[in-house]
């Protein structure tokens, strides 16, 4: 059934958000074109004379990259536009919350004889019954893994013609099929770890939030930003790639030498094998107060001198310096804030509901009403994502005239 109708003088919310998803996309297209335009001069421009980039052969190559790219993301935005206007006018989220219930009601009649026996029909009820909070919880675990799984079943053919055609075509991909499908698997495996808790903990906390809820949600997305950013590198990232200390050498006494030298609680330097399936170079640091580590791609130390490895440092270390890091990460959870707020204020709106096509027999499961609103409020995402894109180009320009003033600017 197409969910293209207003029925009411409410304002027509899903109308809204297809024209206004719509719209973007044809602004972004405008500027890429632009973009494109620049990439078919063929000749270097006067700005990178004296690199690498000057090089005619250079040049050409980053080029022809550069443009192949470009086509590849065009395509797979008129795709992913597309298939946005599919979803919704289809009405694909509340198909898939009745999917969902369907399937839980299904595995805990199937699990029940096995795992609660004594009691199979009683916990059945709980887990099932409509205006439970158990219920609501476990229906969407199931629903946002459905949603989480749609979606990377649609993008892999995209991600492996990526892979396979377009970072082949260039020399960088590095992964064979065998290595890009255990990836995958191996992600899945994890998103079915992690996602149906946390979704648990969100819709709890959306049904019982109450009036202090947008601190609620606020504070657990907190929580679970330092938490991930803490078991990632040593939990998660060694299931994908081998981290192994930098061997004592030149290269390690420079690196170690600059983050003294800009007061750098530098605790531990890592190589990563990224070799295994790219080209691309790559480098980063984490942890939290005096206990910070930094990691380079053995690419970088492969393909780069040693120079040319702490001027990369040197331009990241500015960053952290300069405090652009805690800069962003204060202002997204200010406006995170900002936008739960604004959530609890219109979460129990019939509307909101009604204008996605969750009608009156669905009822209105808190998670879904999180998941509307967001789209809902897409319109100040994208404002606020122009103003990042600013912000981050400026932190840029100052994270390489600090490494510039560190005399590392002809290396960068």
């Amino acid at each position: 059934m197409l969910l293209w109708q207003t029925q009411s003088n409410e304002l027509p919310l899903l109308e809204l958000f297809l024209v206004f998803t719509t719209a973007v996309f044809f602004f972004h297209f405008y500027v890429d074109w632009r973009q494109l335009q620049a990439l078919k001069i063929k000749s270097p421009p006067k700005e990178v004379e004296g690199t690498d980039l000057a090089d005619p052969a250079e040049f050409s190559k980053t080029r022809q990259y550069s443009i192949d790219k470009w086509f590849f993301s065009a395509y797979q935005s008129c795709y992913s536009l597309l298939e946005t206007w599919a979803i919704f006018l289809f009405g694909a989220l509340p198909y898939a919350w009745r999917l969902s219930g369907t399937l839980l009601h299904q595995a805990a009649t199937l699990m029940g004889p096995i795992f609660w026996p004594s009691s199979t029909q009683a916990v059945t009820n709980m887990l099932t019954e409509e205006g439970n909070t158990l219920s609501q919880c476990c229906q969407s675990a199931v629903f946002v893994l459905l949603l989480i799984y749609a979606q990377t079943l649609l993008s892999l053919p995209w991600s492996m013609y990526f892979t396979f055609v377009v970072e082949q075509r260039h020399g960088f991909n590095k992964q064979t099929p065998r290595l890009f499908l255990w990836d995958a698997l191996q992600s899945v495996i994890l998103i079915g770890i992690f996602a149906p808790p946390l979704t648990m903990a969100i819709t709890y906390i959306l049904i019982w939030g109450g009036t202090w809820l947008p601190f609620y949600l606020c504070g657990f997305m907190l929580c679970m930003s330092l938490l991930f950013m803490t078991i990632y590198p040593t939990l998660i990232q060694p299931l994908f790639n081998k981290c192994e200390p930098l061997p004592e050498g030149s290269l390690r006494s420079k690196i170690e030498a600059l983050a003294s030298s800009l007061e750098f609680p530098l605790k531990k330097l890592f190589t990563i094998d990224g070799s295994k399936r790219s080209a691309h170079s790559n480098a980063y640091m984490y942890g939290f107060f005096s206990n910070k580590r930094i990691v380079l791609f053995d690419t970088l130390v492969n393909s780069c001198t040693e120079e040319e490895c702490v001027a990369v440092l040197a331009h990241e270390l500015g960053h952290w310096k300069l405090g652009h890091t805690m800069m962003l990460f204060s202002g997204m959870q200010v406006y995170t804030l900002i936008q739960f707020s604004l959530f609890a204020a219109i979460r129990s709106s019939p509307h909101l509901y009604s204008s996605f096509g969750f009608g009156a027999e669905l009822g209105t499961p808190a998670i879904v009403s999180l998941l509307l609103f967001l789209l809902v409020i897409s319109p100040v995402d994208e404002v606020l994502s122009f103003l990042l894109n600013i912000v981050s180009r400026a932190f840029e320009f100052q994270a390489d005239a600090f490494a510039a003033g560190l005399w590392y600017g002809k290396k960068i």
